[in-house]
C-alpha cells in the first residue's frame, strides 16, 4: 500500500482548514495546518509536504514572500504550489509567483480536490 501524500495548507482562517482538512482526510491524504508561514522552512522540513496551498492573506510575512523563501530553498524548490485565496487578482498573482496553479475561495469541492491530485500525481 502506498504511504499517504502529505498536504500543506497555510492559511489563518480555522473554518477554511477545518473544512480543507475534512474534505481531504476523506481522500486519504494526511493534511497538516499552519495559521502562520513565517517558518515555512522548518515546517517543510518537519512535514515533508508533496503539495502546499498557501494563502495570500497571512499574517506576518505573508504567502507570496513565503513562496519566495521556499523557492530559494534546497527543501522547499521542487515542491508543487497552489495558491489558495479570494484575491480577484489570484490567476496574475499566481503567474507572477511561479506557482503551479491557484484555487479561488469560494471554492467548489470537485474542483478542489481535482487539482490537488492534479499536482501531487508522482
Amino acid at each position: 500500500m502506498a504511504s499517504q501524500k502529505c498536504v500543506l495548507i497555510y492559511d489563518d482562517d480555522l473554518e477554511i482548514l477545518t473544512l480543507c482538512k475534512i474534505i481531504l482526510k476523506r481522500e486519504n491524504y494526511h493534511v497538516e495546518t499552519c495559521k502562520i508561514c513565517d517558518h515555512i522552512i522548518d515546517d517543510i522540513k518537519k512535514y515533508k509536504p508533496d503539495i502546499i496551498l498557501m494563502d495570500l492573506w497571512i499574517p506576518k510575512i505573508g504567502g507570496e514572500e513565503a513562496i519566495k523563501l521556499m523557492r530559494h530553498d534546497p527543501y522547499g524548490k521542487d515542491i508543487p504550489v497552489l495558491l489558495f485565496s479570494a484575491n480577484d487578482e489570484i490567476k496574475k498573482i499566481s503567474k507572477s509567483t511561479k506557482v503551479n496553479g491557484y484555487i479561488q475561495k469560494p471554492f467548489d469541492i470537485n474542483i478542489f480536490k481535482a487539482e490537488i491530485e492534479k499536482w501531487i500525481e508522482e
